[in-house]
Formats: structure tokens, C-alpha cells, sequence
């Protein structure tokens, strides 16, 4: 038996792979349901297998090695996490694997490669430090950790190269983003469903089908049976489940794959707009899909070459970064009138002007999860900082009498010119002073937004900061390099290598 299901896990045994490699090439003859020519499912399969590392522009390449570096550098901290080793410790003790894979931060520890890449993808957003799109998903963390383990999967003799890896990585971010377009609804804040667990899912398939070389209808077959693995509700957010679903996507993505691999088929039309029948649009019910061109010549337009990406400086849900950064404006003030240190006597009133979203709207924070999505809790925490980091979501600095102080004289308000998207919402922060003055501190665009994207140096001394917490200084400095480079390597050996 190759494939076993426990408990709607699955796990590759040892005769998968001597079957995988030895019997079957990565373009396996299948019965195939065959879909219309014109349908948009198809031409999803057929872009997924005709796009070649040549159609990734000068652009593209280097912005996607950008998230690649900041993905792993987020996956490395996030495995210092209790969520990460509670997922971890469930994959070792539940679960007979090979060792095949490797998992962030756990030097020697190796995993099947969908348990891989199910940790590591938990490790990427335990912290919810990974980057995000527009529309609202998050792109990387789904991705990454699925092509890694199956790169891991494969022979010496078949490692794909450097340029192969990151086309891979660039098609599952490319399908995400295909998807969203297709609705008005993804576009704003979500309210039912977390979006990486559905598109995240879907991208995640389209990556390692890319990786594997399945043919065009394996390809959409694989996209099908993603899309009967995918959503997680958004009532889970600000809990340690909110990053099983980043987990979840890349795992099943990769999951997806392999049985599209296999011969098992789905419905041949799950992207197109049936009438009667519901495909896609069972997520998002103003979905109206459109074909995705195959690429002509030796050119095609990725949306990661019209849109960048917005990496986070600190860890938590996008929204905050805006409250936090018209709250560091106040604290400047601050502490220009006053003693030179924020203090909750310098404040009768503090009012917050966000969006309206109810799961980020969290007047008292009572774990990490809840604090990275509050608006108040960020707000006040670089009220008083002049900056929010990885330390202000630590118990210690939680528990501080002057922030719980502060947190009791925040009020919301929901401007009408302040929508939930993350594309046109802003923040302001007015304080009222105990002597009646009023500072106020707006943010429109935060520093890391895609419209106004981390410098390189930047970002590498988020990665430094990151994986140092875990990992040599001289591996540290071998990924940036290793990264930096990845296009001109024969083969990925060379970044797998370093992530044990």
C-alpha cells in the first residue's frame, strides 16, 4: 500500500517512493475527464504545466526570492513557538513516517514530507509573521513549505534546480492571486473564512504539480481535489489554531498533488461558474472566473511583477500595523512635551479610527494569539514604546500595569471612509492629554506595505533577527546567500542542505 489515511492524514510509506520514481515519470498516463477546451479550469492545468522558468521576469525573480528569505526566516522563529511543538510533538508520537523531510529550527528531525510540510507551515504563521497579499491572503507560508518537502522527496539524481524551484513557488503564488481576483468579496477584511486555507490550499497544488511536471490535465484535477480540502473558519482566528490552517493548505496542497499523480481525478469544471452546481464560488459567491491565459513566447505577466508583496516588521495580523505606526508618531510627541518616557498620567483618553472588523477588535487581550489580533492592544503598546516587536507579545510585557492602564481608556470608532481593506483603510490615533491638549497620529501606508515595501537591507535584518533565534550566525548568513543566488543553482540542494 503506497498512500495511507490516517484520521484524514496522509502518509507516505516507503513504497510510495520506489513506485513514484522508479515506475511512474511525473507525466503518468491517467484515464482523464476531459473538461471544454474553454474552460477555466482547464486553462488553470494547462497554465500550470506549460509556464517555464524562462517566463519569470528580472522582477518577479527577485521579489519572490525576497519572500522566500523572509518565509524561512519566519518559519525559523515560529518553531520556537508552543503551537509549533505541540503540532510537532502530534506528527512524531501519532504517526509512523519516514524521514524524509526536514522541519524548521529542529536540526537532525526529519518528517514524511506532507507531515513537513503541515509543521513547518504551522511554524510560518505561528506568530503570524509572514507576508500578505491583495487581496487579504497569505501567500508564502502555504506555498514554501510544500515545495520545500517535496523537493526534499526527491532522488539526488532528480532534484529540480534552483530556477525550477522557485517557477514552483512562483505558480502557487500566482494561482492565489488569480483566484482572489475573481471576487469583490476577497478583496475586504475577511468575515467567514480564513483565505489561505482555501486559495492557500489551491496554490500549494499548483506548486507541486508545477514541481512534479504533471501533465495539463493532472494539473487541474490536482486544483480540484485541493479545493475539496480546503476552508477554515474565521472563528478561529487569534487562537493557537489559526496557524493549522497555514499548515493545513500546504500540507493538503501537497496531498492534492501526489493523488492527482496517482490517476485520482475530481471535477473536471470546480474553477468554472456552473450553473446549479458549486465549485469555487461555495467560498466566495460573487466569484465570476475568467480563463488564465498560457503563456506565449518566452514572456508572461505574473501579478507579483504588478503587485509586491508586504512583509510585516513585527508579529501580527496586517490590520495593526497601521494603529501602530500612527501610535509611534504620538509616542514622538510624547515624549517631546513630556519627561521623556510615556506615562498613562500624561493621558485621559485614547480614540482608535479603524476599520470595522470584529476579530480584531479586542478591547483586553488575555493570550498572544488575542494581542496580535487587537487593535488596542497595538495601539497602546506602541503608545508607550514608540514600536511593537516580537518582545511586546511576551507575558511580561502583556502583564504591565501601564499598558493595562491604557488599554481601559481606548474607545473605537468606524470612520465611513475607513473600509476593512487593507488596500484603502488607514489608522489614527487621537490622544486626549490630562490637561485637555490632543495629539493625533495617522497612518495611511506603514512601512512594509506593498505600496511601500521593505528595503533589502531591511528585510535581511528581519531574516538576521529571525533565524538567529535559532539558528549559527554562519548558516544564517549562508541562506541569505544561498537565496540570493538560488536562480543560478543547478540544483536546490543547496538551500535544503542548510535548513538542518
Amino acid at each position: 500500500m503506497f498512500l495511507k489515511n490516517m484520521n484524514n492524514l496522509l502518509i507516505i510509506t516507503p513504497a510510495f517512493f520506489s513506485s513514484f520514481f522508479t515506475h511512474h515519470s511525473f507525466t503518468s498516463a491517467v484515464l482523464k475527464c476531459r473538461a471544454p477546451g474553454d474552460a477555466v479550469t482547464a486553462s488553470f492545468g494547462k497554465f500550470i504545466s506549460e509556464i517555464k522558468p524562462q517566463h519569470l521576469s528580472s522582477v518577479v525573480l527577485h521579489r519572490s526570492k525576497r519572500m522566500v528569505l523572509d518565509s524561512i526566516g519566519v518559519g525559523v522563529i515560529g518553531s520556537t513557538t508552543d503551537v509549533f511543538e505541540l503540532a510537532l510533538q502530534h506528527c512524531q508520537h501519532m504517526y509512523t513516517s519516514d524521514d524524509i523531510s526536514s522541519v524548521y529550527g529542529r536540526s537532525g528531525t526529519r518528517l514524511s514530507p506532507t507531515l513537513a510540510a503541515f509543521v513547518n507551515g504551522v511554524a510560518t504563521h505561528s506568530m503570524d509573521f509572514d507576508d500578505t497579499w491583495h487581496p487579504a491572503t497569505h501567500p508564502s507560508g502555504a506555498v514554501l513549505p510544500a515545495v520545500l518537502a517535496l523537493s526534499d522527496m526527491m532522488p539526488a539524481n532528480r532534484k529540480p534546480s534552483g530556477l525550477d524551484f522557485l517557477l514552483a513557488f512562483n505558480v502557487g503564488i500566482e494561482i492565489q492571486g488569480r483566484l482572489m481576483r475573481f471576487s469583490n468579496e476577497a478583496h475586504n477584511i475577511p468575515k467567514r473564512f480564513h483565505p489561505p486555507s482555501v486559495v492557500g490550499t489551491m496554490g500549494s497544488a499548483a506548486a507541486c504539480a508545477r514541481l512534479l511536471s504533471l501533465d495539463h490535465s493532472q494539473c487541474s484535477h490536482a486544483l480540484a481535489i485541493a479545493a475539496s480540502l480546503s476552508g477554515a473558519p474565521m472563528a478561529n482566528a487569534a487562537t493557537q489554531s489559526k496557524p493549522l490552517h497555514i499548515g493545513n493548505a500546504s500540507r493538503l496542497g501537497l496531498e492534492a498533488a501526489l493523488l492527482a499523480s496517482r490517476g485520482l481525478e475530481a471535477s473536471p469544471l470546480v474553477l468554472d461558474a456552473v450553473a446549479g452546481v458549486a465549485g469555487f464560488s461555495a467560498f466566495y459567491e460573487d466569484y465570476v472566473p475568467q480563463p488564465l491565459e498560457s503563456p506565449r513566447g518566452d514572456s508572461h505577466m505574473f501579478l507579483l511583477e504588478e503587485q509586491d508583496i508586504g512583509f510585516k516588521r513585527f508579529p501580527a495580523h496586517l490590520g495593526m500595523h497601521w494603529v501602530a505606526d500612527a501610535a509611534a508618531s504620538v509616542h514622538k510627541l510624547l515624549v517631546g512635551v513630556g519627561p521623556g518616557t510615556v506615562s498613562p498620567a500624561q493621558i485621559q483618553d485614547i480614540q482608535l479610527r479603524v476599520p470595522k472588523s470584529k476579530y480584531i477588535n479586542r478591547p483586553f487581550p488575555e493570550s498572544e494569539h488575542e494581542a496580535r489580533h487587537s487593535f488596542q492592544f497595538n495601539a497602546c503598546s506602541a503608545l508607550l514604546d514608540g514600536k511593537v516587536t516580537v518582545q511586546s507579545f511576551t507575558p511580561s510585557a502583556m502583564s504591565r500595569p501601564e499598558l493595562l492602564d491604557l488599554l481601559s481608556r481606548v474607545h473605537m470608532e468606524h470612520p465611513h471612509d475607513n473600509p476593512a481593506n487593507f488596500n484603502r483603510m488607514y489608522g489614527e490615533v487621537q490622544v486626549t492629554l490630562a490637561g485637555g491638549d490632543i495629539l493625533k497620529g495617522r497612518c495611511d501606508t506603514f512601512y512594509g506595505h506593498w505600496r511601500n515595501p521593505l528595503t533589502n537591507e531591511s528585510l535581511t535584518k528581519k531574516f538576521r533577527n529571525n533565524a538567529g533565534t535559532v539558528l549559527p550566525s554562519e548558516k544564517v548568513e549562508r541562506l541569505i546567500d544561498v537565496v540570493d543566488e538560488l536562480d543560478k543553482h543547478e540544483n536546490c540542494t543547496s538551500l535544503l542542505s542548510q535548513l538542518q
